[in-house]
């Protein structure tokens, strides 16, 4: 894997570049779309390529490792040929339902012992297990198994998670050194920042995966409820530690506007489940403000969606008739959301890379951050 920076913007830590790998090359700073179970839910991968281009999915490896599960996964050739997408994929290691499956699961010195969402029975993922579970799914980057700190946290609890995570992330590397790749392709690893929101406890996560010397490196444990302040004070922290020559994945962040303010602040990669899952309740994001299409406000507008996109869903739809779709229960209209708000959030990425080249990203930044966070 490799990581080449094209241009950076004269007035912040913005930079845009290009990520290669072994399979082929794409653009940051890049939005990653959620695929927990390998798809991204409502959206044909023909779309996501031939209109959306976008070049790199999510799946996760606690779902998949559940269900289709290993062996489903390895006697198809892994995740890419089981659902046919032939571009990037990346997989969470687990640790966020570490975080979110706080009611159901132990985590010891070893790993964590879990309960299954899907039918109570238990199961136990280590640092090393969560590499083979990725080696197995075939994930082009695969995430080192870290704990999650929820947010409000203790100095205390967070000191001791982090210094956990460091241990983890020691063994993680260690399997994946000793351990190859399944398939026709090579992985990259990528560690992660962890220390709650404590300035002290983040430059030193950030000093220990740094010395690492990964491909990349991703900062965790935001987004999970700290006010914006903090999570933009704890993402320059962070960014200013790791490495420049790497790309900085800053995991679970998505809104548009913190997209925005990390790009700023020199994060190169995003991934979240916003677009999709607000799209599914008709939330629908365009470059002049948020839209609730459900609204009574849109029963008789004829507009296109998203009147100043250059999507090709955009202008198919109007807002009256999406809203006939969701309140009518139409299958549809969450299909279209969906297109609309992955369109939407690809174009975004398009714009913030291309007035990065042009030298004038912080200057932009200010007009269109007002503009597509206000409500319509």
């Amino acid at each position: 894997m490799l990581f080449k920076i094209l241009s950076t913007d004269n007035q912040s830590s913005a930079r845009s570049g290009v990520i290669t790998t072994g399979r082929s090359s794409f653009p940051t700073p890049v939005f990653m779309p959620v695929g927990t179970l390998g798809n991204v839910k409502g959206v044909q991968f023909k779309d996501l390529k031939e209109h959306l281009n976008f070049q790199v999915i999510l799946g996760n490896a606690y779902h998949l490792y559940l269900r289709p599960g290993l062996e489903v996964l390895q006697k198809t050739g892994g995740l890419h040929k089981f659902t046919l997408w032939d571009r990037h994929i990346l997989t969470d290691s687990g640790g966020y339902q570490v975080y979110s499956l706080a009611k159901n699961r132990k985590i010891t010195e070893e790993g964590v012992r879990f309960q299954s969402h899907i039918d109570g029975s238990y199961h136990f993922i280590s640092p090393e297990t969560s590499v083979n579970i990725q080696r197995s799914i075939g994930a082009d980057f695969i995430m080192a198994f870290d704990e999650c700190t929820p947010y409000p946290v203790d100095f205390d609890y967070a000191k001791k998670s982090m210094e956990l995570t460091h241990r983890w992330l020691v063994r993680c590397l260690r399997q994946f050194s000793e351990t190859n790749h399944r398939y026709d392709f090579s992985q990259a690893f990528l560690p992660i920042v962890q220390g709650g929101t404590f300035h002290n406890l983040r430059k030193e996560s950030a000093l220990f995966v740094s010395e690492q010397n990964c491909s990349a490196n991703a900062i965790g444990g935001l987004s999970v409820g700290e006010p914006t302040e903090i999570m933009n004070e704890i993402t320059e922290l962070v960014s200013e530690i790791l490495p420049a020559d790497k790309p900085r994945y800053l995991m679970g962040v998505g809104k548009p506007e913190d997209i925005l303010d990390s790009v700023e602040r020199g994060v190169d990669m995003f991934d979240c489940v916003i677009p999709t899952r607000n799209a599914r309740h008709g939330l629908l994001y365009t470059f002049d403000g948020v839209i609730n299409i459900k609204n009574e406000k849109w029963k008789f507008d004829s507009s296109p969606i998203n009147q100043n996109a250059l999507s090709f869903v955009d202008r198919e739809y109007s807002k009256a008739f999406l809203r006939h779709l969701f309140v009518s229960g139409e299958i549809l209209g969450p299909q279209i959301a969906t297109l609309n708000n992955l369109a939407f959030y690809a174009e975004l990425m398009a714009k913030i890379r291309l007035h990065i080249e042009n030298g004038d990203f912080t200057i932009w930044k200010k007009e269109i951050k007002e503009r597509i966070s206000q409500k319509q």
